[in-house]
């Protein structure tokens, strides 16, 4: 990655085409960290979402349409923050094992897990960016789920629902805190019209 941009396909290429599961766990790794990295929410995300159809469906390998392989980010934020992340990956490994596996391995559960990924995937697509740990919440349940699934791992899996149940209670929160402000103003300017 030593241009500019770098396309999805030249990240896959570069983690090993072992697996889609970690392939997102890599993705997830820029929204852990205060860095803004321009353009990967959608991206990132569809990726996620794909991978988590592809996990209900029980496809195996990289089966992404060709314009989203070939979509490109700037490396210029995006190497620093995969670079941090090389140490959580390392934190990851030492605390994973397999464990509680009927969390991590047979059909439905793992149909299960890809839903869960889908799910992640969708609500770290909503167009939030200001908005603080509206990202980094459901790329927690993504990291944690994909980790758990790659290492055979029930207590990661687990702990990757517990943060896209976080995830999906603090969206519910935010719709709510929106459309009470929304009632407030409209009840502001009716008042307002009514006095006139």
């Amino acid at each position: 990655m030593t241009g500019e941009k770098v396309s999805l396909r030249e990240l896959l290429h570069a983690v090993g085409e072992d697996g889609l599961l970690m392939f997102c766990i890599i993705l997830m790794v820029p929204f852990l960290f205060p860095v803004s990295v321009p353009g990967v929410s959608t991206i990132f995300s569809t990726v996620v979402m794909y991978t988590g159809t592809g996990v209900m469906l029980n496809r195996r390998g990289p089966w992404l349409p060709r314009k989203i392989m070939d979509r490109q980010v700037g490396t210029r934020k995006l190497i620093p923050a995969l670079e941090k992340g090389s140490r959580l990956f390392a934190r990851l490994d030492r605390m994973s094992r397999p464990r509680m596996l009927s969390m991590a391995r047979g059909v439905g559960i793992t149909r299960f897990n890809g839903v869960m990924l889908l799910l992640g995937g969708i609500l770290l697509i909503f167009p939030l960016g200001g908005v603080p740990l509206s990202n980094t919440l459901p790329a927690l349940g993504v990291l944690f789920i994909a980790a758990g699934m790659t290492q055979s791992d029930g207590l990661f899996v687990l702990i990757g629902y517990a943060w896209t149940a976080i995830s999906i209670a603090y969206f519910v929160i935010l719709a709510l805190l929106v459309l009470r402000a929304g009632k407030g103003i409209t009840g502001y300017f009716t008042f307002f019209a009514l006095m006139s």
